[in-house]
């Protein structure tokens, strides 16, 4: 562990070492300081939704290649139930060889910290940070580090972990919890996603493998009874939800849940430092935009820091640069996640109709159907 590093990341999960592996080759010494005792691969296995832009980010990291377990999207079914109108979303239209993929969050991880091994950047496993401060020339960061307080101090300490920062965090909850699973269906994906709206909340169907990442959003009584469900009840269920699409669901593995929030945090940046990922901001997974958005969050903080100087690393001005930069981007993302949300789960007649002609209108106007597609590819500086 070094005492002193120009850049020290906080979190090393795959937003911050993403971010540390940008500047891997560049003039600063960079550090990161991990809260896990090891880097082995989580033995429960955990999906993530990337889009097209994010798979571009990782190309140029250098780890796209290295990922197994990678399934294309190349269309997306959008629809609600017990309502006219369907939108559907293809990767040729946007003349791109796919919408996203959906990978292995463990395997995804090992890429980046192996590429990191690789490089001058320094790992630093079993640290926990408690407690920073700043000065108007440096970060100090206080930690817990194989059973005794350390301290490191930095020019520019990125947090990463998410649960950092919670104390200064504007936090709203959705009253609902995610159920989260792995099912088969009687019918293949042909490497279509589905987002299904219900009047219980939105639910999506990821092609994952020979399967489906399954993302289902009740209130916390009804999740909790879906989890509890014998596998055969749980399976007719959600051909129920669905529909029958995809013909019968044949097999689940993996059910658990978490509780829904939106946060994000008042003040992102202060005198050398600055919050990227889910320190920064945490949203409804609906349409998958959260991992994606943070990992714009470091690509273009390092991008960022690249352009600054030594002296310039972790001052105001050069991070007050990088807020305002994000700020369109992550203000856009939460208002259109928040919005699909509240939108879709209103049971009002009336407003079945409009979300139906809504639908409607994004499948019949190329236009909006095309900026819809850009937005949910490459964030809200796609236009």
């Amino acid at each position: 562990m070094r005492e002193h590093s120009d850049i020290v990341v906080v979190g090393g999960g795959p937003v911050g070492a993403a971010f540390a592996l940008a500047l891997a080759d560049s003039e600063f010494s960079v550090q990161v300081l991990e809260a896990r005792p090891h880097l082995r691969q989580p033995t429960f296995r955990r999906t993530l939704a990337l889009s097209y832009g994010t798979r571009l980010i990782l190309e140029r990291l250098g780890v796209w290649s290295a990922l197994r377990k990678v399934t294309p999207i190349r269309d997306i079914h959008i629809s609600q139930r017990g309502g006219m109108g369907v939108a559907r979303l293809s990767a040729t239209e946007e003349q791109l060889p796919e919408l996203g993929a959906v990978v292995d969050y463990g395997e995804l991880d090992a890429a980046l910290h192996q590429a990191l091994a690789n490089s001058a950047v320094q790992v630093v496993t079993g640290a926990r940070v408690v407690d920073s401060h700043s000065t108007t020339t440096y970060a100090s960061l206080q930690m817990e580090y194989k059973g005794r307080p350390e301290c490191v101090t930095t020019r520019l300490a990125v947090i990463a972990d998410g649960g950092a920062g919670q104390a200064n965090r504007e936090r709203r909850e959705y009253a609902q919890h995610a159920l989260v699973a792995w099912v088969k269906s009687e019918l293949p994906h042909g490497h279509r996603a589905y987002e299904r709206f219900t009047d219980e909340g939105p639910m999506a169907l990821l092609p994952d493998q020979d399967g489906f990442a399954l993302v289902l959003t009740a209130l916390p009584e009804r999740v909790n009874a879906l989890l509890a469900m014998p596998e055969a009840d749980f399976l007719a269920e959600l051909y129920q939800h669905f529909g029958e699409r995809l013909g019968r669901f044949v097999q689940v593995r993996e059910r658990s849940s978490f509780p829904l929030a939106t946060s994000h945090t008042r003040d992102v940046v202060s005198p050398h430092r600055v919050m990227i990922g889910n320190a920064a901001h945490v949203m409804h997974p609906v349409a998958g935009q959260g991992f994606n958005l943070g990992l714009r969050d470091a690509w273009e903080l390092a991008e960022q820091v690249r352009a600054s100087g030594r002296e310039a690393l972790g001052d105001m001005v050069m991070l007050k640069r990088y807020a305002v930069t994000r700020q369109f981007d992550v203000s856009a993302s939460m208002w259109f996640t928040d919005s699909l949300v509240r939108l879709f789960t209103q049971p009002n007649p009336l407003l079945d109709h409009v979300r139906g002609m809504g639908l409607l209108a994004l499948q019949q106007m190329p236009p909006l159907k095309h900026f819809v597609a850009r937005r949910m590819i490459f964030g809200a500086r796609a236009w």
